[in-house]
């Protein structure tokens, strides 16, 4: 893709806003049945990265729910994309940092497909403050809420739900091994989920559930023009070792492999998806 140009939006941001557009595989992904019969729940899965997971998904065979705040135009294009692919979609709006929403988010996944065979927990909240004087109270609660006491409260609402071979997948960062200083309280949160995927992976264990966490790099999704000055948006990514930032639809096929049976002696593991930077 080419490199992003000085832009900015107001959060979350939204898809059709953004220069280039994001590939989240609409024209390239293809499905071999590798999640057939599956449910999904997926939260920030309007856009970026949620939305090619979706698509992956449903191409592969799952039926999908999607969680999102309240871009709703980005969330209905996901879920044509979705249905296009024969599978079913549900929108569920809302914000997951109220722990009564998360369960509501489960419990419709529930309600609707009848049983909960994956939770893809992506949705993320972030800000860049040039210093920790900077850092409104409320903006640091705010970016714990959702970025990583979701992560619980949807675990926790899930798990009485999955059966054996049933997944749970994070999205945590390279951030977390490399916090660049003006994200402090998005890199704590994407470190704390790395943490709790390993620990969720000992808890579940033995009751066939298998937990893992992805850490993309620099990747070009709506939160980096709504959540980062315009100058650094421009060049965004360009400092990995392949030069560019990633593409949404370059992480889908990991969280694929992640949640098919193809994986199922795979849990406690951390992918990087980086560009080329390593990750501890």
């Amino acid at each position: 893709m080419s490199q992003p140009r000085q832009q900015q939006q107001s959060p979350p941001g939204a898809t059709s806003g953004m220069t280039p557009q994001p590939d989240h595989g609409e024209r390239s992904y293809r499905g071999s049945g590798r999640l057939s019969g599956r449910t999904a729940v997926i939260t920030g899965g309007d856009s970026g990265i949620g939305r090619a997971v979706a698509i992956a998904y449903a191409r592969e065979g799952a039926d999908v729910l999607i969680s999102y705040l309240d871009e709703h135009e980005d969330a209905q294009e996901t879920r044509r994309w979705v249905e296009e692919a024969g599978r079913r979609c549900v929108l569920v709006p809302g914000d997951l940092a109220d722990p009564a929403h998360c369960r509501s988010v489960v419990a419709t996944a529930v309600e609707r497909f009848g049983h909960m065979d994956v939770l893809v927990s992506n949705a993320a909240f972030q800000m860049t403050r040039d210093s920790v004087e900077d850092i409104p109270d409320e903006e640091w609660d705010r970016t714990l809420a959702i970025n990583i006491s979701a992560f619980f409260h949807l675990t926790k609402a899930a798990v009485p739900h999955m059966r054996p071979g049933s997944v749970i997948i994070g999205t945590t960062s390279v951030n977390s091994d490399a916090p660049p200083p003006q994200l402090l309280p998005y890199n704590v949160t994407k470190a704390g989920i790395a943490n709790m995927a390993g620990s969720l992976a000992q808890l579940l264990g033995p009751k066939g559930i298998r937990v893992n966490s992805v850490a993309p790099g620099p990747i070009w999704t709506p939160l980096i023009p709504a959540t980062m000055p315009p100058d650094q948006v421009e060049g965004f990514g360009s400092r990995v070792p392949l030069g560019r930032p990633g593409r949404p639809a370059e992480l889908a096929p990991v969280y694929v492999m992640l949640a098919s049976e193809e994986a199922s002696y795979v849990s406690g593991a951390r992918i990087a998806v980086t560009g080329g930077q390593p990750i501890l």
